[in-house]
């Protein structure tokens, strides 16, 4: 059976172009034991692909020229030669963006549709909403009465940080782009305040809506809105560095903190965090979201967009600040 697969072409310099990507015919393996085949459902978008695309020491190996580009996918198993899965299981892997995969066995885990809609495993139930878990939790710890502050807040990992945040008792604002994401912040998801980085003037309204200063914060975009931060901190602070969005399309270095002496002055401190390393610990994350979710404490947002052909200029929506909610990508099959 012959599909099709977004392979990369070309390693990017700033954003990346068509130049960067072939649209790809091939044919499906032959599924060997101990292997299933997979018809891909919903690929997830996130700007951690755009780091996978560069060929330098990372958490993780770069995608190979000619390689199928990776991504967190579910779908639907066709064939199977495991004795883990079955014909008809949906099931959540990195699948890479294509529309049909024959993967190993490992590493790939069954999902229920039943109990959530596919989109949501790569969302709350997913890679996000784990980061978002394990990243406030462990390396943010925040207490309650202390105030967190979540930039790129309305996407897919900043929206469950400051939920979260909520359910821990914390005072919590959120830094995003337009009117629209601030008013769903504050008026659907429960944040105390939300700052608009497009049209306030970023200082006095983070001071405004920070008056006792900032005990928690989780970047998701780093640049000038981390320098800004910086300056609100408050002693023994923590600082979640998750990714920097602003930074990943850079043609020149990226652009480190100004103001990172704050870190001294108030004995802060500044992590980073990667979601694989709590793998052994994914299950209960889940556990706790799917509870939060059935009490109506945790919402969900998926921005759905339709067509494998689609995903160059999808996966860009997320560096223009276009997506509202967790960006995933719906394959259509002919067949």
């Amino acid at each position: 059976m012959e599909y099709k697969q977004w392979q990369l072409a070309k390693r990017p310099v700033g954003e990346p172009t068509s130049e960067n990507w072939h649209f790809a015919t091939v044919t499906l393996p032959v599924v060997e034991q101990g292997q299933i085949a997979v018809k891909i459902k919903y690929i997830s978008l996130d700007p951690a692909m755009r780091g996978w695309m560069n060929d330098g020491k990372s958490y993780i190996e770069p995608v190979q020229i000619g390689e199928v580009m990776r991504a967190g996918t579910v779908g639907e198993v066709i064939e199977s030669k495991s004795s883990q899965f079955a014909v008809g299981d949906h099931v959540y892997g990195h699948f890479g963006v294509q529309e049909y995969a024959v993967v190993s066995e490992e590493g790939v885990h069954k999902v229920d549709p039943n109990l959530a809609p596919l989109e949501r495993y790569l969302g709350v139930l997913g890679m996000p909403g784990m980061t978002a878990y394990f990243g406030l939790l462990k390396t943010g710890l925040p207490q309650p009465g202390e105030t967190v502050v979540v930039s790129g807040a309305a996407g897919a990992v900043g929206t469950v940080v400051g939920q979260i945040a909520k359910i821990k008792g914390c005072r919590v604002v959120g830094i995003a782009g337009g009117k629209d994401k601030c008013d769903y912040l504050t008026n659907e998801l429960g944040f105390d305040a939300a700052v608009d980085y497009k049209a306030d003037d970023l200082p006095k309204a983070l001071k405004a809506a920070c008056p006792k200063g900032i005990d928690v914060y989780f970047d998701n975009v780093g640049g000038d809105i981390l320098d800004v931060v910086l300056t609100r901190i408050n002693i023994r602070a923590r600082i979640v560095i998750c990714g920097a969005i602003s930074q990943y399309n850079n043609t020149t270095p990226v652009k480190g903190p100004s103001n990172y002496l704050s870190l001294l002055v108030n004995r802060a401190r500044m992590e980073g965090i990667v979601v694989f390393d709590n793998v052994k610990e994914y299950p209960m994350a889940a556990k706790d979201m799917a509870t939060w979710i059935g009490e109506g404490k945790l919402k969900a947002k998926e921005h759905v967009e339709v067509g494998l052909e689609n995903f160059p200029d999808t996966l860009m929506m997320l560096f223009k600040g276009e997506n509202f909610g967790k960006l995933v990508l719906k394959v259509e099959h002919n067949a």
